[in-house]
């Protein structure tokens, strides 16, 4: 039951799209429709919508189950698979991480027994856990590791740029081996929570090596029966899982079924068992399917989160006068009901939820709220500065573009950011631009502000180091870095000390608050919406039985996942 309150892959475009996806920092705003523990966030009234415990009884053994997704996925080789939410489904059946993120924020072994640094943080010695075999046979060992580096490193591989910082790994022993980095970095064991460090079995791979992103083998609960591109993946228990009692379910079937009205459809009529959901209207309808008892869900909003960006070398948007009056225009609460999250989606104040350890008041307080006379004052200011950025008259009124993907609620956002921005006297035009060319846009730096999505359940340092530690770097849409952010990013990198990492992520946070390279409307609310029978769906955990991160994304360990017989 939900508590809430009212209220090719060679080219280097596409593996920069690719570690976006990953990132989750897809061109959408708040509550859109491509998306990115427990239940994170504050709704607009302050309160905290969550996904209450269940007494779901003693698991269960046997059944099967049909899974709703939201869209296909390329292949299923780390390398070039090119995974987001529906992707992460899969894989995370067939695969095991070597690390894991748990509910309160650490990141701790899975597949690993340990992953221990040096001094500097530039040699990371990584311990695997003995007995574990791929759905081949072959033993998982340092071997392994060492042959998947190097496909992981390739030119054509879509993990090059999250693996760009290790150098080599040095097979020391059956089980150990260790990983040199070029630089230190307390943030390196994150990497290894994903795709990046997830094995593959080495053996199948050099068999076929063509062929084995269509037929993966690796280590998770369950291992590969066949897949019909665009209509179904089919999975079986592994009866040499190492993880004793796992899995639960005997089969799973993965169907990518596109549109959001069918697949939720789809749960209701009975013809899948369980859907995955990060549009907010489906979030909404799926939370009130649940309260009439015709289905359960597990709601999640982390980290990831929607707006816009500024394109700070295109005038006016330049200007931190011009960037902070926008900011104090907008009606965050308006916008997020314009997307239907009032009550379910919190207004977003920086890169880190309510429920994240790195998530900060002073800045959540130091956030541009709604002032319209702060707003009129420092777009005045600009307009009459005879030094103005766009060449413009003094006196001239400020014109801005707004770019944003034809979705329909996507369409009703711009419109809404529109009337905020006309209503302090700037003249806005707005731009309906499909997805892939809105995201190329980006990359061409072709834009003034587009509408996007931002963060993710990343380590800050992987975060916002990607989007803002370098110019240089394809990934800063926004063009924009600063001595605040280059200072405290290297104490991000170099210190692990919990409390020094949380002052530096703030320090960063809180000069976005004045100089405002993005814009926030609202968090991303996701849902898991399943048949009543089926249980544990946000509740696994790791091998020392610590609790996970539940579902960020509308993402789950199927594995721990039963059906009531």
């Amino acid at each position: 039951m939900v508590t809430r309150r009212a209220g090719s892959a060679s080219s280097p475009f596409i593996r920069l799209l690719a570690l976006l996806v990953s990132l989750g920092l897809l061109a959408a705003a708040c509550g859109g429709d491509d998306g990115g523990g427990d239940d994170t966030g504050a709704t607009a009234d302050g309160d905290t919508p969550t996904t209450a415990a269940r007494d779901e009884g003693e698991p269960q053994q046997g059944g099967s189950i049909t899974v709703g997704l939201e869209a296909e996925t390329a292949n299923w080789l780390p390398s070039t698979g090119n995974w987001a939410s529906s992707g992460y489904n899969v894989a995370y059946t067939l695969y095991d991480p070597l690390m894991a993120g748990s509910e309160g924020g650490e990141v701790l072994p899975f597949l690993a027994e340990s992953l221990e640094p040096n001094d500097d943080l530039t040699e990371w010695q990584l311990t695997l856990r003995g007995g574990v075999t791929f759905h081949d046979g072959t033993p998982l060992n340092a071997e392994a590791i060492a042959h998947n580096l190097g496909i992981n490193k390739g030119e054509t591989s879509v993990l090059s740029g999250a693996l760009a910082s290790v150098e080599t790994f040095e097979v020391t022993g059956e089980l150990t081996g260790t990983y040199r980095l070029s630089e230190g970095s307390a943030a390196f064991p994150d990497r290894l929570t994903s795709a990046a460090g997830m094995p593959f079995s080495p053996t199948a791979y050099d068999a076929d090596t063509d062929g084995f992103a269509d037929n993966p083998v690796g280590t998770g609960p369950y291992q590969f029966v066949s897949w019909s591109r665009d209509d179904r993946l089919v999975v079986e228990r592994y009866d040499g899982y190492w993880q004793e009692g796992l899995p639960y379910l005997d089969e799973i079937t993965f169907r990518p079924i596109p549109d959001e009205d069918t697949r939720l459809q789809s749960l209701l009529s009975g013809d899948v068992e369980a859907m995955t959901t990060l549009r907010q209207s489906i979030v909404r309808q799926a939370l009130d399917a649940e309260e009439q008892g015709t289905i359960e869900t597990t709601l999640f909003i982390g980290n990831n989160g929607g707006g816009a960006i500024y394109n700070v070398n295109k005038p006016p948007v330049d200007d931190a006068r011009v960037r902070l009056g926008l900011a104090h225009a907008l009606d965050q609460e308006g916008l997020v009901d314009v997307l239907g999250g009032t009550g379910i989606t919190p207004p977003q104040t920086q890169y880190f939820s309510p429920n994240s350890p790195f998530f900060s008041e002073a800045v959540d307080e130091a956030w541009p709220k709604l002032d319209e006379d702060r707003s009129r004052e420092l777009l005045d200011e600009y307009v009459n500065d005879p030094e103005r950025s766009d060449g413009k008259a003094v006196g001239a009124p400020i014109s801005v573009e707004f770019n944003c993907p034809p979705d329909p609620s996507l369409i009703e956002l711009a419109q809404a950011y529109q009337a905020f921005w006309t209503n302090v006297g700037v003249e806005v035009s707005l731009n309906q631009v499909e997805q892939a060319v809105h995201i190329q846009n980006a990359f061409a730096e072709d834009y003034m502000i587009n509408c996007w999505r931002m963060g993710g359940e990343a380590d800050p340092y992987n975060v916002l180091n990607d989007a803002f530690g370098s110019t240089e770097n394809p990934l800063n849409f926004t063009n924009y870095t600063n001595p605040v952010i280059n200072e405290n990013l290297e104490i991000l990198r170099t210190e692990t000390d919990p409390d020094t990492r949380f002052e530096a992520a703030e320090a960063i946070m809180l000069h976005f608050a004045e100089a405002v390279p993005n814009l926030w409307t609202g968090g991303t609310a996701t849902v898991i919406a399943t048949i009543p029978e089926i249980n544990n769906v946000g509740g696994w955990t790791l091998p020392d039985g610590t609790r996970g991160t539940g579902t960020p994304d509308a993402v789950t360990r199927w594995g721990a996942v039963w059906i009531d017989q």
